[in-house]
């Protein structure tokens, strides 16, 4: 899979370790996050994985910001965007399940390396289940 990545000054820590665990699994990565705790601004971030996904150049986003809200925020705006913030794998297999999550966002600040990696892994090999929910997520896009 292709997989893009954004994080601001809170994530260079659980990007480089999602981005090496999957890079092990064989996946090819887009990095658009920074690599320093500088502060920067999280929706520059959040939009460029965004198009990446929603152009099809990269299969699934990742965003990770100190609170996950404001980078998923951003992600979002992007109409073929379902972006979910995900605090564990349990809610990570259900975004998935249930919304048919394209973009994980991750808590920094609120969640530990290993925790997220595990998100990242549940998030990559859960299928949406489709039948109902398929109707519901049909709903969610303003058109």
């Amino acid at each position: 899979m292709k997989i893009s990545i954004g994080n601001d000054h809170a994530g260079p820590d659980y990007k480089k370790a999602i981005v090496s665990f999957l890079e092990q699994k064989g996946h090819q990565i887009v990095n658009h996050g920074t690599d320093t705790f500088d502060s920067v601004d999280y929706p520059d971030f959040g939009h460029s994985v965004a198009t990446d996904v929603e152009s099809k150049k990269a299969d699934f986003g990742i965003v990770i910001c100190g609170s996950g809200n404001g980078i998923a925020m951003s992600a979002n705006k992007h109409q073929g965007i379902r972006a979910a913030l995900c605090w564990t794998k349990e809610i990570a297999a259900l975004a998935r399940q249930h919304n048919d999550a394209n973009v994980i966002s991750i808590p920094a600040r609120y969640t530990s390396i290993q925790q997220a990696v595990e998100m990242v892994d549940t998030f990559l090999n859960t299928t949406f289940e489709g039948g109902r929910h398929a109707t519901r997520v049909d709903k969610i896009s303003c058109q």
